[in-house]
């Protein structure tokens, strides 16, 4: 249905809709961005309520409870969530809000126009009329006038005292008068003629045209109504797939929390290794005294301990044997206080174990840093030799004699806390295993030694997160040594989590040492690739190994613990 041939006399009420339409545009878009806003602040509230829940202290020092680890993992989720929140504000702001308001201005615009030229249409027909009614008065005044003069003229031509002159003059005036009329009427039927043209042409021809351009302008901004409420709507459900998989994280994090592994923790962090106290001994203070069967009393000793207990050179020190017991009475009350010392040694043995073990894994890792340095270093030295224009060699060797020395000093140290580890280790019988152990995974040859144990020194590789789907080649197939994997895999403390990483394709870890993974599965990164084209991951369910680097998308935490850099 056209507004121009069924509303052709409603331009005023015309005006007044299409006002309403662009106000209740902006009334939309106004409701857009106070939702948007909402969707800003709940995301940003989340985020702060993830900040203020994160461990404060460093990854080290974390509990290790599966319920801790699970919570940690909902938080990530729950930040991951915020940022799908971020992700819906933001789409918002830019396909709804935004569009509409420079729509917005190009409706003023474009309805401006129309009206102007609506206007102009009617003022040219007001104009016409003006000219056509200025005639219409004209012709009439000077018929009256023309009346005038004719009845003049009768009158003096039939009065018998009027002079001739007199008659003449009359008779002059009335055909004088005629004259003019006959001109206004000619003059006012030609301006009839245009204005019922003018108007004709106006009211089907302008007014419809303008008309039909309001129509227009109005369909379209309902279209785009409709599309900016669709649009709205879409970016609320291009989200929900990734707010899905944050959901089934947590899902999957309350699933991992296992009550038996948490209690073997307990029984590892503060086991001491002491063995529980013996039962106190009898001491009689009675053996002094003579009895006489007339005293009727009897001793309560028996007679076999009493000659045990009293023999000469075997009576027990009671100050000896209370000390002796007190030594391991504290388990039961308040833990007597000892000196910090640099062997631990004031430490039950368990404890002690572990932390010596931490502290050469601590000391490994940077002799390690210091070998790679001083590799660097070295090839440095060779870059500089084979060009000199690049720089002075022997400017070089200071660092490297002071790389050297820092190596030596940690060698000594990690020797020294060797020997008291295979101390405690000693008494518990497996020092063996411990120190093979230990001499694996800390007396490593010059270089780079990957997981697997092939050597390589290529320092320059580089690993990349592949941004398309197609399967890369698998690295080299790993073969680790044996001992190093129980050492690692099967120590009290397992290796912080250095961030996560997401599985592109699935892998089937058929070599010893590897993980299987299953495409989109989320793993925890322990260490980092060392530049042999393999990622140490743990699953949630606690199971280590390695991955190759090209089949996951890795996401490094900031300022994380544990993490390895390689120079």
């Amino acid at each position: 249905m056209s507004w121009g041939t069924e509303l052709w006399d409603q331009f005023d009420n015309l005006d007044k809709h299409t006002q309403w339409g662009i106000d209740f545009l902006e009334r939309y878009a106004k409701f857009v961005k106070e939702r948007l806003d909402i969707e800003q602040n709940y995301a940003k509230q989340l985020r702060n309520l993830v900040k203020k829940y994160s461990p404060k202290r460093p990854k080290d020092e974390e509990p290790r409870f599966t319920s801790c680890l699970s919570f940690y993992s909902i938080l990530n989720e729950l930040n991951d969530y915020a940022g799908q929140r971020e992700v819906v504000a933001e789409e918002m702001a830019h396909r709804v809000y935004g569009e509409l308001m420079r729509y917005s201005q190009d409706l003023k615009a474009e309805r401006k126009h129309h009206l102007q030229e609506g206007r102009k249409a009617q003022q040219h027909l007001d104009h016409c009329w003006k000219q056509m009614d200025n005639s219409k008065r004209k012709f009439e005044r000077e018929c009256r006038e023309a009346e005038k003069s004719q009845l003049t003229y009768e009158r003096l031509d039939n009065d018998i005292n009027a002079t001739k002159s007199e008659v003449e003059k009359a008779k002059s005036q009335y055909y004088m008068r005629t004259h003019m009329a006959d001109e206004s009427k000619n003059e006012y039927a030609a301006q009839l003629q245009n204005f019922n043209g003018e108007q004709w042409k106006h009211f089907n021809n302008a007014i419809p045209h303008i008309f039909k351009n309001l129509q227009g302008m109005d369909e379209r901004r309902t279209v785009k109504l409709g599309e900016t409420y669709r649009s709205f709507a879409e970016a609320e459900r291009r989200v929900i797939p990734i707010v899905s998989k944050c959901l089934e994280g947590m899902v999957s994090a309350a699933k991992a929390v296992d009550e038996r592994r948490d209690s073997a923790i307990v029984v590892e962090s503060f086991k001491s290794g002491f063995d529980p106290p013996g039962d106190f001994p009898f001491e009689d203070f009675s053996q002094n005294l003579s009895r006489t069967g007339s005293d009727g009393t009897i001793s309560n000793t028996p007679k076999g301990d009493r000659d045990r207990d009293g023999a000469p050179g075997s009576r027990p020190d009671p100050k000896h044997a209370t000390s002796k017991t007190k030594n391991k009475l504290w388990l039961f009350g308040k833990k007597p206080k000892a000196p910090s010392l640099e062997d631990f040694s004031h430490l039950p043995p368990e404890q002690r174990r572990k932390r010596l073990q931490q502290r050469i894994d601590e000391l490994g890792k940077e002799l390690q840093k210091e070998m790679d340095q001083r590799d660097a270093l070295n090839k440095m030295k060779d870059v500089y030799e084979k060009n000199p224009q690049m720089g002075d060699p022997n400017s070089l060797q200071p660092k490297i004699s002071e790389t050297i020395c820092n190596m030596e000093k940690l060698r000594s140290e990690i020797h020294k806390n060797e020997t008291w580890l295979s101390e405690v280790e000693g008494k518990q019988g497996s020092r063996g295993d411990r120190r093979h152990s230990a001499d694996n995974h800390h007396h490593t040859p010059q270089g780079r030694e990957s997981p697997e144990g092939s050597y390589t020194d290529d320092t320059s590789q580089e690993h990349h997160t592949p941004h398309h789907r197609s399967t890369p080649a698998k690295p080299g197939p790993p073969n680790p040594d044996p001992h190093e994997f129980d050492d690692e895999f099967d120590d009290d403390d397992p290796l912080p989590v250095i961030g996560h990483c997401k599985a592109l394709y699935s892998f089937d870890g058929q070599n010893e040492g590897t993980l299987v993974m299953a495409e989109d599965e989320v793993l925890y990164i322990i260490e980092e690739d060392k530049g042999d084209g393999w990622t140490r991951a743990r699953k949630q369910s606690g199971e280590e190994g390695y991955v190759p680097t090209s089949y996951v998308e890795i996401t490094l935490e900031k300022n994380s613990k544990g993490a390895v850099t390689y120079i």
